[in-house]
C-alpha cells in the first residue's frame, strides 16, 4: 500500500468542492451545481499546488475570492468556505451570513474547530437571524501544503527562532509544540495511518512525538475514528514508522550549497509553491510551474547541474530529430520548425503526424522551459562562483577543516554576502576545534564584506558550549547544561554529533543514514536510545523499545521540525529509490527554507543574544 498524499488530499478537496457529496469514477459531482469558492490565504497555499483553475471549472465553481476581500451578493448560489479555524475568518463567516451574501454556505475548516470558535458561529449567526443559510460545517484536516507525492510542509513560519529563542516561555513553546501535532495528525488522517514513532531523546522532536501519540491514542478511543478504515492492530511491516527530527540534529543540511538541480532552483531563484519567476529575454518575468506534470522535472531534479544541461541538449536534439522524421513522412522541410502548417501530401501519414503535434509542441514547451532556467542558473553559478562554494563546503565537511588561505580566500573572492556567511558558518559547523585566532580572521574578512555576523557568532557560540561541556568539571557542567538546553533543546549533542556524522568519505547525511537505520530495525547504537511510540499499542509499552516496533518497514514519514529543504528531500528518495526492494519515504517540514532564509533565522537568534556586528552597531548607538 503506497503512501500518496498529494493523491489522497486532492480527494479530499476535490469532495470539498463538490460539496462533501461522494464523487463518481470520473471525478465529478453525480449533480452539477455551480457555487462560489472562499478561501484564506493559508487555505489559497494548500489548493494552488493540487488544484488549477480548469479543475475547479471541472467541478462548478465559477467565482473564487480570498475571504478577506469585499464581494458583492451572488443570490441563488451555494457557496463553498476552505478556511483556517481562527478568530477573524468566523467573524468574516457571521457578517457574510448576516448580509445574506450566498444562498447557503458549507463551510469547511482546515484543522478540527474548536468548540468555542463553533459557539461563536452559532450565536454570531443566530443574532443575525442567518443561522439557516449554514448547511453543513466540515473538519477538513488538511492543515498542510502538498508539494509533490513525497513532500510536504506545514507552512508554519519561523519555528526555529521560536523554539530556540532564549526569552520565550514555557506557555510559548507549548503552543508552538501543539501546532505541529495539530499540522501533523492532519497528515496521518488524510493518509489514514496510525504509524509507529521514533525520535531522538529530549528536546522538540522528543515533544512533538510525545503529544502526538497522546493526541492519536485520545482520537482512536472514539468509534468513528479518522483511522478505522485502517483496521485494527497490523505488522509493524504494514504500518509506516515516522521519524521526527529538529532542525538542529543536522544544522548543516540547512545552510551548505549544493549543486543538483532541485535543491539548485530552489536555493537560488526561490521555488515557492511549485512556481518560480526568471526575467525574460525582452525585460519584464516569466512565471513557470514545476511539478509532478513536468516529466523533466521529475526525472533530473536530483541530477548535478552540469549533467541536467547536458540533459537538456538530448533532449532538444531528440526533439529536433522526431520533428525531422514526422516532415519526411509528410514531404515538410527536413530541419524546420514544426507548427503544422506543412502537413500536405502523403496523406498515409497525415493522422500519424496530426496526432504527434500535440506531444511534440508539449515536448519543445518543457525543453525550452528547463532552458530557460538553466541559462539563469549558470549566469548566478558564474557570478558566484557557487561550484567552488559546493565544492569547498564539502571538502570541509570531509576534511574537518580548511587550509587558512583557501578559507580566507573563498571569503574575499566572489560571492553575495549570504554566501560568504553561509561557507564561514560551515566552517565552525565543520571545524573539529576552534582556532580563535583563525575565527577572528573570519569575522574581520565578513566585517570587511558588511555582513552582519549575528548568524556566525550564534553557531560559534553553540559549538563553543560543546567544547566546554567536554571539558568542564561536572559542578559548572550542570549550570551550562542547563542553559543551554533552555536554549538549543537537544542540539547541545546533535549539533555537534551531526557534524561528527557528517566526516564520511561517502558523505550522506546524518539524517539520511538514521533514517535508513530506523527502517531497517536492526540493532545499531546510533539508535538504540531512540525513543519508541506505538499509539495503538497499551500506554505502558509506549517509549520503550519492544521487538515488533523495530520494524523493519517499507514507508516512512521523515518529519523536521524547525525548517526543512531540497536538500534533505533529494537526499531521502536516493535512498528510498536504491533500496532493494524500492521503500518509500516521504518527507515532510514546519517550512521549507532556503538556505538564505534559515540563515536569517540564526541572525535572528544571535541578535536576541546580543551577538553579531548588528547588536554590536545597535549598543554603541544607545551609548
Amino acid at each position: 500500500m503506497a503512501l500518496n498524499l498529494r493523491q489522497k488530499q486532492t480527494e479530499c478537496i476535490i469532495r470539498m468542492l463538490n460539496l462533501n457529496q461522494p464523487v463518481n469514477p470520473s471525478g465529478t459531482a453525480n449533480e452539477e451545481v455551480y457555487k462560489i469558492l472562499i478561501y484564506d490565504k493559508f487555505c489559497q497555499n494548500i489548493l494552488s499546488p493540487l488544484i488549477h483553475v480548469k479543475d475547479l471549472r471541472k467541478h462548478g465553481v465559477t467565482l473564487y475570492f480570498l475571504i478577506d476581500k469585499d464581494r458583492k451578493p451572488v443570490h441563488d448560489v451555494p457557496a463553498v468556505y476552505f478556511v483556517q479555524p481562527n478568530n477573524p475568518n468566523i467573524q468574516k463567516i457571521v457578517a457574510d451570513a448576516s448580509r445574506s451574501l450566498y444562498d447557503s454556505f458549507h463551510l469547511n475548516f482546515s484543522s478540527s474547530i474548536p468548540r468555542p470558535l463553533l459557539e461563536d458561529l452559532a450565536s454570531g449567526t443566530l443574532n443575525s437571524d442567518s443561522i439557516h443559510r449554514i448547511s453543513k460545517v466540515h473538519d477538513q484536516y488538511l492543515e498542510f501544503v502538498t508539494l509533490e507525492d513525497n513532500l510536504f510542509s506545514l507552512s508554519q513560519k519561523s519555528t526555529y527562532v521560536q523554539l530556540n529563542d532564549p526569552s520565550a516561555g514555557d506557555k510559548e513553546i507549548e503552543d508552538i509544540i501543539e501546532r505541529v501535532v495539530n499540522g501533523l495528525f492532519c497528515v496521518l488522517a488524510t493518509l489514514a495511518v496510525v504509524p509507529i514513532i521514533r525520535c531522538p531523546r529530549g528536546g522538540p522532536a522528543e515533544m512533538v512525538a510525545s503529544a502526538l501519540d497522546q493526541k492519536l491514542r485520545d482520537h482512536l478511543l472514539s468509534k468513528n475514528n479518522l483511522f478505522s478504515e485502517g483496521g485494527g492492530f497490523v505488522s509493524s511491516f504494514q504500518r509506516p514508522i515516522l521519524c521526527i527530527f529538529d532542525r538542529n540534529f543536522e544544522l548543516s543540511a540547512g545552510i551548505q550549497h549544493d549543486f543538483r538541480y532541485r535543491p539548485l532552483v530552489h536555493d537560488i531563484l526561490g521555488l515557492k509553491l511549485n512556481r518560480l519567476s526568471v526575467p525574460g529575454e525582452k525585460g519584464g518575468m516569466k512565471s513557470f510551474e514545476l511539478d509532478s506534470s513536468d516529466p523533466f522535472w521529475m526525472a533530473n531534479g536530483s541530477l548535478e547541474f552540469p549533467e541536467v544541461a547536458v540533459e537538456i541538449e538530448t533532449q532538444l536534439n531528440k526533439y529536433k530529430k522526431d520533428v525531422d522524421e514526422v516532415n519526411k513522412r509528410t514531404d515538410g522541410t527536413a530541419g524546420a520548425e514544426f507548427d503544422g502548417t506543412d502537413l500536405i501530401g502523403n496523406t498515409k501519414h497525415l493522422m500519424n503526424a496530426v496526432n504527434s503535434l500535440p506531444e511534440l509542441t508539449e515536448r519543445k514547451q518543457v525543453i525550452d522551459k528547463h532552458t530557460n532556467i538553466a541559462t539563469v542558473l549558470l549566469g548566478e553559478i558564474k557570478e558566484r562562483s557557487l561550484d567552488a562554494y559546493v565544492k569547498k563546503e564539502n571538502d570541509m565537511m570531509v576534511r574537518g577543516g580548511i587550509d587558512r588561505n583557501e578559507l580566507m580566500s573563498v571569503l574575499k573572492g566572489k560571492g553575495t554576502k549570504i554566501d560568504k556567511l553561509r561557507f564561514a558558518i560551515m566552517y565552525i559547523i565543520s571545524s573539529e576545534t576552534i582556532n580563535p585566532s583563525e575565527a577572528e580572521a573570519v569575522e574581520a574578512a565578513l566585517r570587511e564584506s558588511e555582513v552582519d555576523t549575528s548568524a556566525f557568532q550564534y553557531v560559534k557560540k553553540i559549538k563553543s558550549l560543546n567544547v566546554s561541556l567536554a571539558s568542564a568539571n561536572s559542578a559548572s557542567r550542570s549550570n551550562i547544561v542547563d542553559w543551554a538546553e533552555k536554549l538549543y533543546g537537544q542540539s547541545i549533542s546533535a549539533v555537534t554529533a551531526g557534524m561528527k556524522n557528517l566526516l564520511s568519505g561517502d558523505r550522506q547525511l546524518a539524517l539520511t543514514r538514521t533514517v535508513e537505520a530506523l527502517m531497517e530495525g536492526k540493532p545499531n547504537p546510533e539508535i538504540d536510545s531512540y525513543l519508541v511510540f506505538d499509539p495503538r499499542a497499551p500506554k505502558s509499552s509506549s517509549g520503550t523499545s519492544s521487538s515488533h516496533l523495530k520494524g523493519p518497514f517499507k514507508e516512512a514519514i521523515v518529519f523536521m521540525i524547525g525548517g526543512g529543504n531540497y536538500v534533505e528531500y533529494g537526499s531521502l528518495q536516493d535512498l528510498a529509490q536504491h533500496q532493494q526492494p524500492a521503500k518509500q519515504v516521504i518527507y515532510g517540514t514546519t517550512e521549507i527554507l532556503t538556505g538564505m532564509e534559515f540563515v536569517e533565522q540564526l541572525s535572528l537568534l544571535g541578535q536576541k543574544m546580543g551577538l553579531g556586528s548588528s547588536a554590536a552597531a545597535a549598543a554603541s548607538a544607545t551609548h
